[in-house]
């Protein structure tokens, strides 16, 4: 893995306003096409606690409905072309992972580890769609289970070059050697039981589920996510700008972080996305 280059304070924060520039063009095509988004994770958070990034935070994060997201690629090719353009595995055919980007244009960022990926890379922020679990508790767990299973397909594409731990790396190697279709083509499947106005929960099919992965939840809720928190929707302040967000902010950020508006320990406040090549 190559080494991990540290962006200095102005280029953290130049990074953070070409991602704003991203969101605000998000924002535009969504409203002209009447598509629901919500600022998501630490992007809602930072609306709610900062006005703005969090100070260390080094993306920006957008959910949607899976109708909406369905819809958002649909006009996808509204978004100014100069500005960003928007990314998936059909989109992308190195591309791996269970969820969308919008990639700022003529820029470069190399995650560490992601270096021999073929992928299009670039300045991002992250659109995730939301999708129905199943309404039984068993039904979710296995589900979740099955999704983890999915995941590290897509991941051992990494894990079989960059993991540190050499049975990880071997395991992940063989995993390599399923092709990226075969996990696409049966999330497909989940996807299309996906409907805004069904009573389920909702959660991202190929990310660990949002529910366990900070804060303890019980058991009941662990899996999936209120749909109303992004049908109900208000306009939230971010960097002098007006951005889409659940109106019920309280609960999906307890739900996500416990207490929220308490800072983490200085020593936890890191980027989560180290980077060994970027150009501006």
């Amino acid at each position: 893995m190559a080494e991990v280059k540290n962006l200095t304070l102005e280029e953290f924060r130049r990074m953070q306003l070409l991602q704003l520039g991203m969101v605000s063009e998000l924002d535009r095509v969504c409203r002209a096409n009447h598509i629901n988004y919500s600022i998501f994770c630490g992007t809602l958070l930072g609306a709610v606690r900062h006005k703005g990034y969090i100070p260390w935070d080094d993306d920006a994060d957008i959910a949607m409905l899976r109708e909406d997201y369905e819809k958002f690629k649909k006009v996808a090719d509204q978004l100014d072309p100069d500005i960003c353009f928007f990314q998936d595995h059909d989109t992308d055919p190195e591309y791996r992972w269970g969820y969308g980007k919008l990639r700022r244009t003529g820029t470069t960022f190399v995650r560490a580890g992601q270096e021999h990926l073929k992928t299009k890379t670039g300045v991002f922020i992250d659109i995730f769609p939301m999708d129905d679990i199943p309404l039984s508790l068993p039904g979710q767990i296995l589900q979740d289970f099955y999704c983890f299973c999915l995941r590290k397909i897509l991941w051992s594409e990494v894990g079989r070059v960059s993991d540190t731990n050499a049975i990880r790396r071997g395991f992940y190697k063989l995993l390599s050697h399923i092709p990226k279709d075969f996990v696409y083509d049966r999330t497909k499947k989940m996807e299309r039981k996906s409907q805004n106005t069904s009573p389920n929960r909702v959660r991202i099919l190929l990310f660990p589920s949002i529910g366990k992965l900070y804060t303890k939840n019980s058991l009941r809720t662990l899996f999936g996510m209120e749909k109303n928190w992004f049908t109900d929707l208000t306009d939230y302040e971010f960097e002098g700008q007006t951005f889409r967000g659940t109106r019920d902010y309280d609960r999906i950020l307890k739900y996500i972080y416990g207490n929220y508006m308490e800072l983490p320990p200085e020593e936890e406040r890191e980027p989560h996305a180290p980077v060994s090549y970027y150009e501006f």
